[in-house]
Formats: C-alpha cells, structure tokens, sequence
C-alpha cells in the first residue's frame, strides 16, 4: 500500500549558479519536477510513495530513476522511451532567490505517457492520488492523466493537486487557466500559491482559500504565499501560519512542493479526513511544512533540499 502514488513530470533542473561578464549562466543540474519532490517530501519523513511518469531512455533519464529509488520512491510506474529525450528546465533566480523558468520540451518525455501504460492496481494501491497541471499541457499525457484521476476517483481515493502554473509551457493562459479550474474541481486536497489564486480570480489568498471550499468542493485548501507563509482553510476554520524569519534563501525551487508534500504527510499522520481537522490540528500541520519548505530554500535544488524529519521538528518556532 502506498500512502502517496503521483502522476507527472520527472526531469532535470539546470539552476544557475553564476554568470559570466557576457551575462551567460553557469548552470548545475539537479533531480526536479513537482510530483517527484512532493513525494520526496513525504517518503524523506517516512511515507511509502510511488511516482508514474515517462523519461527518456538518456543520461539524464537513467540518472532520475536512479535518484527516485535512493530516496525510497517506488518507480514501478516509470517508462522509458528511445523517441523523446527527458525533460529538461533551465531555472534562474533574482536577486530575491525567486526563479523563472525556460523549458526543453517540444516534446519532453514526460508528455508521451499514454493511458495505456499506467499499471491501475498501483492506483487501487494507494491512500492518495496527486498530480498537477504540467502533465495536461500535452496529449497523450492529458488524457492519460484525466484517465487516471477519474479512475481514482471512482476508487475512492483522495485526490490531490497542486496547480503549479508555469505559462512558457501552454499554447494560451485561457488553456492553462481552463485546465486549472478542472484539476481543482477534481480535488480534495489543493496546495496553490498566492499567485495562482491571483492569476485564476484576482483574490486574496484568504478569499481564494474560501472560493475553494465553497465554489470547488475542496475539503482542504493551503494557499502558499512564499516567504509570508501560508493560509489554510477546511470546512471546520481557517487560518495562517507565517514563514521562516532569518533564512539565508540561496534556491526557492520546489519549496512549494516540499511544502505539499510535508503537509501531506501530516494529514495523513493525522488519522482525520481533511475536512476533520481542527484549527489546532492544522495549525500544527501547516508551521511543518512552512519549516520544510523554508529550510529547504536554504539548500539547492528539491530533492536534494528537503531536510529531515529531526531538522525540521528542531527548527519549528
């Protein structure tokens, strides 16, 4: 039984490290994509997770798998392919540490997975289905994706997403924005960032949180909003927890998705459905992950940042 199973992205971040007097980066490759460093989060605290997805059968594709299998994440629902080469973002910082993207990915791997692939009993296998948006910018990972959360769905598990909007990769923001509204239609669990909640309805994070609840079904909405910290909301209360103070941040990438993934795990630890918690429970729940995530932007990469569970429970305010 697996406590988490993700579909999505696997690939290679280039973050940069340095530039040049021409202004050209000197860029170092790390293990990266949403879905993998969610569930590095939750397996590093001691969860059992597993990862569907398609790299290229390349230097990069055979050095992920080998990353997910040292971290403890079950890559049974991994493929190969010899057409597509594995996914690669390049990933730059300003002055802030906050990052923008560019892709290779015309196509990347991580878009060929077919439905047909997925092995649907490690679905039936699992507590929790997470995914996100990226692997609905392009058939035939879109429907092997929609596929596969309806499938879930019907399994009763509880589903979870992370809107994780990243523009170059869509043919339109009308695209994206109508494949974001679906994904949080689906789910029960919703990790989104401030941004994302400004981008879709021009809210504030504690009005997009409540239009979770009330408009999408959501049962537990976390509104990330970077260095401020968090707002959370179930049916039961609301709230919000502030982020690290004092944190020397050299890397944001994938802090949202340690932030995710740790909060997940916590549910889970919990015992309680999502809409159960109480504000004392989640309030515990959300200061976790806030110090996962903060912690880890203190280290490169995501995989390689996520602290341990010792590291963490020392470090919570």
């Amino acid at each position: 039984m697996y406590d988490v199973l993700a579909l999505g992205e696997l690939l290679i971040d280039f973050a940069a490290v340095s530039t040049d007097g021409e202004g050209y980066p000197t860029m170092a490759a790390h293990p990266g994509g949403a879905p993998a460093n969610y569930l590095a989060a939750v397996n590093k605290f001691g969860g059992k997770t597993a990862l569907i997805g398609k790299v290229g059968n390349d230097t990069f594709g055979h050095l992920l798998l080998n990353t997910l299998k040292d971290s403890g994440i079950d890559t049974a629902g991994m493929k190969q392919t010899d057409e597509f080469f594995t996914t690669l973002a390049f990933v730059s910082f300003d002055e802030h540490g906050d990052r923008s993207f560019a892709f290779s990915r015309k196509p990347g791997a991580d878009t060929q997975l077919r439905f047909e692939e997925i092995e649907l009993k490690m679905i039936d296998d699992a507590r929790v289905f997470h995914f996100g948006t990226l692997s609905l910018t392009h058939e035939p990972a879109k429907t092997a994706t929609i596929k596969a959360v309806e499938y879930a769905k019907s399994g009763g598990k509880l589903i979870s997403f992370d809107p994780n909007l990243r523009p170059p990769l869509w043919a339109s923001l009308d695209e994206a924005k109508a494949q974001m509204e679906w994904g949080l239609k689906q789910a029960d669990v919703v990790k989104i960032s401030d941004e994302e909640v400004e981008f879709l309805w021009q809210l504030s994070p504690a009005e997009g949180a409540e239009k979770l609840i009330k408009d999408y079904g959501v049962k537990l909405a976390f509104v990330t909003c970077g260095a401020d910290g968090c707002v959370y909301k179930n049916a039961l209360c609301s709230g919000s927890v502030p982020g690290m103070k004092g944190l020397k941040v050299i890397d944001t990438c994938g802090a949202g998705d340690i932030f995710g993934g740790s909060a997940m795990w916590k549910v889970l630890q919990s015992g309680k459905a999502p809409e159960a918690l109480n504000s004392a429970e989640l309030e515990e729940i959300v200061r976790f992950a806030c110090t996962a995530a903060g912690l880890s932007t203190e280290r490169s990469g995501g995989i390689s940042s996520i602290p341990s569970l010792e590291e963490v429970l020392s470090a919570i305010p």
